[in-house]
């Protein structure tokens, strides 16, 4: 936390003051335990009162107060007895409005409620926080104005669920304000007020609003369970639900990828008997064609066997004619021409046998070539069987090939049908289940509703009874204090006439005086010569009005103080009134024991009167003291004027 100390060191310089070592040791173990700052004890000064870098989210405040940024585990802060003031105060509201990280806070012994602006800006950063659970504000000095600061905060704030206010000055006005405020704050489960001067009504009521809260609190936290737990229970038949749906579609998606892929090599298959057929009729084909060939080339054999037919034919003619030549030109010629023919005649022989020997060997090509296309018909004959008994086994194959795919997508098809019936009857069951579980879930949530507002009608018939009892209690309860008031009215009256008798008794005694005094004058005229015994009695007689104004004005004081008494006594009935209004509230949970209340009530009531009897009697008891030592007065007056007078005559005589 290097970074910390020297951005608090920073802070610490620009505000003029010395860093303090106990707030350095603090922050070398931040975070603490359990994510803890522990800044207790340190006696901040005013310029080192907040450490800027160990508070999280809170914008600066005078000498350099709670800025910076904290670790993300912190979550407790101590400040006890750190003798924090308006701007510490100030400073810790604006971090409770900026933070959402710390969860306690204490801030035992530092006296805010003294600074009260400071203490009511610190209240409106707790009604803006919504993260902080748990606030400590023991021994604060935190008066009735402190905690109606602290129940308007209260009013809006929706994360706190603890809070210790014990040994301040809240007394009952603050008790009321705490107490108002509990009924719009519904997440307050624990509240301290012990050595408050809180009365013990309220103390009640305030715990019976808690339990509330509480048993509030707890009915929320079960429904939400029960609310998490249907859900959960819905989520899961929804995902088993889109599960089994998903592997529906997987095995209808595989079946349909088994499906394509038998029919791609069932496919290929055909493709490949198709592709043999073709390759056969092409052989087929070109067998024909070399058989026409060979049967054209037949063809022109036999044709050129035929032309030398008729060439060897014309031949053996003209050989048949020659030799007839040859036996006339015999007898017509002479011997001379026989050598000529004998020449001719071996011509002729050997273009025979040439013709012989072509026509011969035409005969052999011709014989070559009849075996030839006799092994090519045969070749021919055997290629043809061959191929037709290949296209028939070829168009077996395929139709068994067919017949097997048929019978596969047959069979996959029946596959598909049943698994989509056995999922369908599944699904359908499971929804029926689901069905059948959610309308269980209904009914019970349904009766869950129906005994919560069985509970809200119970409670709202228990509250209207318990309003009707509380106003026929406070009717009653109001007009008996209307008339204790007019009573005491009467005899307020009665005690202002008495004091108004005694004022006008004194006056006339101020008047005897005044002509005491005028006939003392008149004496002095004719007492010239005991001037100075006669100063001397004026003398006395200025020390005896004294006397008689300083009673007159203790007198006065002590009416004053009778009539403060009364007062008092009338500021104690205001109480009995605010009392018997916290009664009233109280009544909603003790309308048993409220007739015995209201007799203790009655009783302390009717012992207040007679205390206001003997006060009365007391005021009575000292008014004709006043008048006796009046009378006493006047007394000593006419028996010192009396003796005067006599004194003078004496003297004259």
């Amino acid at each position: 936390m290097e970074r910390l100390e020297r951005e608090y060191a920073r802070l610490c310089a620009a505000a003029g003051a010395a860093p303090q070592e106990a707030v350095l040791r603090s922050l070398r173990e931040l975070p603490g335990p359990r994510g803890r700052l522990d800044l207790a004890g340190h006696s901040l000064s005013l310029q080192t009162r907040c450490p800027g870098p160990a508070v999280p989210g809170a914008a600066p405040c005078e000498e350099g107060a709670l800025r910076g940024r904290a670790p993300a585990d912190l979550l407790k802060l101590l400040f006890q007895g750190n003798n924090l003031r308006t701007e510490g105060a100030e400073a810790l509201g604006k971090l409770l409005r900026q933070n959402k990280s710390i969860r306690s806070l204490t801030l035992e012994w530092n006296s805010l409620g003294l600074w009260e602006e400071g203490f009511s800006f610190f209240c409106q950063g707790l009604r803006a926080n919504n993260c902080l659970q748990q606030l400590d504000l023991r021994n604060n000095q935190i008066n009735h104005q402190g905690a109606g600061e602290l129940a308007m905060a209260l009013t809006q704030n929706a994360s706190l669920q603890e809070l210790d206010l014990r040994w301040n000055n809240i007394g009952l006005l603050g008790g009321r304000a705490l107490l108002n405020c509990l009924h719009s704050n519904k997440t307050l489960k624990r509240l301290e007020l012990a050595g408050n001067n809180v009365p013990g009504d309220i103390l009640k009521a305030v715990e019976q609003a808690l339990d509330h809260n509480q048993d509030r609190e707890a009915i929320l936290s079960e429904a939400q369970n029960q609310v998490n737990i249907l859900s959960k229970e819905v989520l899961s038949l929804k995902d088993e639900k889109n599960k089994q749906f998903m592997d529906f579609v997987d095995t209808v998606d595989k079946q349909k990828e088994e499906k394509a892929r038998s029919e791609r090599t069932s496919a290929a298959r055909v493709s490949q008997l198709q592709e043999a057929l073709d390759e056969q009729y092409s052989i087929m084909n070109s067998l024909k064609t070399k058989l026409q060939m060979t049967e054209a080339a037949l063809a022109l054999s036999e044709q050129k066997v035929h032309n030398l037919g008729e060439l060897l034919n014309a031949m053996k003619q003209e050989q048949n004619s020659l030799a007839g030549c040859e036996i006339g030109w015999c007898r017509l010629e002479s011997a001379d021409r026989e050598g000529k023919l004998l020449h001719d005649l071996s011509a002729a022989d050997e273009k025979n046998l040439l013709l012989r020997n072509q026509v011969d060997e035409l005969e052999r090509k011709c014989k070559v070539q009849q075996d030839q296309l006799f092994q090519v018909k045969q070749d021919l004959t055997s290629t043809t069987a061959e191929l037709k008994l290949r296209a028939v086994q070829a168009e077996e194959r395929l139709e068994m090939e067919k017949r097997r795919f048929k019978q596969s997508l047959e069979d996959v098809e029946s596959l598909r049908v049943k698994e989509v019936d056995r999922m369908t009857q599944h699904m359908e069951a499971s929804e029926h289940s689901m069905q059948n579980r959610i309308q269980r879930l209904e009914a019970i949530r349904i009766s869950l509703e129906e005994e919560l507002s069985q509970v809200k009608a119970a409670a709202l018939s228990e509250r209207g009874q318990a309003e009707e009892e509380l106003m026929k209690v406070r009717s009653q309860a109001r007009l008996e204090e209307q008339q204790r008031l007019e009573h005491l009215k009467e005899k307020l009256r009665l005690m202002t006439e008495s004091r108004d008798e005694a004022q006008n008794c004194c006056l006339k005694q101020k008047e005897m005086v005044a002509e005491a005094q005028a006939k003392a004058k008149q004496l002095s005229l004719y007492a010239d010569g005991l001037r100075r015994r006669l100063d001397e009695l004026q003398q006395d007689l200025d020390s005896k009005e004294e006397e008689k104004v300083a009673e007159l004005n203790k007198v006065k004081v002590e009416l004053q103080e009778q009539i403060g008494h009364l007062e008092a006594e009338r500021a104690a009935q205001d109480g009995l009134r605010e009392k018997i209004a916290a009664l009233e509230r109280q009544l909603k949970a003790l309308s048993s024991n409220h007739r015995e209340v209201l007799l203790d009530k009655e009783g302390e009531i009717s012992l207040l009167l007679e205390k206001l009897r003997m006060k009365e009697a007391e005021i009575s008891r000292m008014r004709e003291e006043e008048a006796q030592r009046a009378s006493f007065l006047q007394n000593a007056i006419m028996v010192y004027v009396q003796g005067s007078a006599l004194g003078a005559h004496s003297s004259r005589r």
